[in-house]
């Protein structure tokens, strides 16, 4: 019986030489996908409770929600392909830290997260740097996809979360920004879904030149 031969993979052309794309290039695209789409629509989940649903025995549910959220959202920055390695790193850091506050603040205090960070803005300076994380998925993927929902997403987040921590937005001021950010974010999640893969993994000439010269 003949063996399958497989189709040579394709060779990109590259800023620092030529390259191909394997498979545990594909598989780290669509787990980092996969992360977007969990935390965007625990995002929205949690975003609609808040929004319709002002009974407080709700408020219970986003702990979980955002528990979710914060571990699909740090595969993600796991995964995702930067050029420039400190910014990865410095995401991750930020994703760390607004990890550690939440469960601090989740562990002591009475109320639950979601109450705790909303009647005690300045929880937001512990809690915010996961969303600041988040934010820098937003500039990359509006930078080097010019998506026209990143680009909306990028200022939105920083000037909701600031705007709540100094007191500044209208409570209805507030809730129009997040039911943006909520469907922005599963907007973002979906598109990313559907787009092709290689454009994720980017020019993997550039990533094995960086690392060269780490080495040297």
């Amino acid at each position: 019986m003949a063996q399958q031969v497989l189709p040579a993979p394709e060779v990109y052309q590259g800023q620092f030489g030529e390259f191909t794309i394997n498979q545990s290039d594909r598989r780290g695209v669509i787990v980092y996908r996969t992360g977007l789409m969990v935390s965007a629509f625990c995002f929205a989940t949690g975003t609609a409770l808040v929004l319709f649903n002002q009974k407080p025995e709700f408020f219970s549910v986003l702990t979980p929600l955002y528990v979710c959220f914060s571990l699909a959202l740090g595969v993600s920055l796991l995964m995702i392909h930067i050029y420039l390695v400190m910014l990865h790193r410095l995401l991750q850091v930020f994703w760390a830290i607004g990890s550690v506050s939440a469960l601090v603040l989740t562990l002591y205090s009475s109320e639950t997260l979601a109450v705790t960070v909303y009647t005690q803005p300045v929880t937001l300076l512990g809690v915010g740097f996961t969303f600041a994380a988040l934010t820098g998925i937003y500039f990359k993927e509006a930078f080097c996809f010019n998506r026209f929902e990143t680009k909306i997403l990028t200022p939105i987040v920083p000037l909701l979360l600031l705007g709540h921590l100094v007191g500044v937005l209208p409570t209805q001021g507030e809730k129009i920004l997040l039911g943006i950010w909520a469907v922005l974010f599963v907007v973002f999640a979906v598109r990313k879904a559907v787009q092709a893969i290689p454009p994720d993994i980017g020019d993997k000439s550039v990533f094995e030149y960086l690392k060269t010269r780490q080495a040297t």
